[in-house]
């Protein structure tokens, strides 16, 4: 009798494993399906962007470093490397990309003040190469830093306060950041900077992490991690332009 109860409790013991397998296969499958279905689709919509001037701002860069992690990730290298995959994404959709800086510089003029008045010439000549474009967008890529509280996460869209469009554009791209990255419920939000203030097309600040958070930090300096990061920008931009287009 003791031997049956065994064997029953092992061919049950089994059988929960198998479902348990099962379910999580089946979820596993579910997703990367979504991720492609979701994958065709941005592709579908990619010629909302076409034609247009797209000007992408990797931030800091030269004698301004940005903020820093306790592990070596670098603001202005991670978002230079960010806005690269994401200047690829749309130069293949056929839009007129122009990074403001395209290595490890800045835009200042050496020798040309204190190192803030070298920071606000940088500043001023990033948003007028969209200014003079005319251009569609200005997205500035940024890394967040909150040193005195490294539990601080998430991806975070910023506008220029009255900005219609430019709140329009970073409310897509935050829905897009808060659904991938499964980070932050952040909303996108409306803050008076000087680089938005000073544009005259839709401008955008994306923060797309914190490097004062370990995880965070370890996980932007990775290229995957990267180019999933940039991705979902492009995602947001594109589906902002197809609902505008419909």
């Amino acid at each position: 009798m003791a031997k049956n109860i065994i064997r029953v409790f092992r061919f049950k013991r089994k059988n929960i494993f198998l479902f348990t397998v099962g379910i999580v296969l089946a979820a596993v499958i579910i997703n990367l399906y979504n991720i492609y279905a979701e994958n065709r689709y941005i592709a579908a919509l990619s010629w909302t962007v076409a034609g247009r001037i797209i000007v992408i701002d990797p931030g800091h860069g030269g004698i301004d470093p940005g903020a820093k992690g306790k592990n070596g990730g670098v603001e202005k290298e991670i978002t230079l490397e960010v806005s690269k995959r994401l200047a690829d994404l749309f130069t293949q959709a056929g839009a007129k990309v122009i990074l403001t800086r395209q290595n490890d510089t800045d835009l200042s003029d050496p020798g040309s003040g204190s190192l803030l008045a070298r920071k606000r010439q940088d500043l001023i000549r990033r948003v007028a190469m969209a200014n003079e474009r005319n251009a569609d967008l200005f997205l500035s890529i940024h890394v967040n830093s909150f040193v005195s509280d490294p539990g601080q996460k998430g991806a975070q869209t910023f506008t220029q306060p009255g900005s219609v469009e430019s709140k329009e554009i970073s409310e897509v791209i935050q829905a897009e950041l808060s659904s991938f990255l499964h980070n932050s419920k952040r909303k996108a939000k409306e803050v008076d900077y000087f680089t938005t203030r000073i544009a005259r097309v839709p401008a955008v600040i994306v923060e797309i992490g914190f490097v004062s958070n370990p995880q965070e930090e370890s996980a932007m300096v990775k290229p995957d991690y990267q180019s999933k990061i940039a991705w979902t920008i492009y995602s947001g931009v594109v589906k902002y332009y197809a609902q505008k287009a419909s």
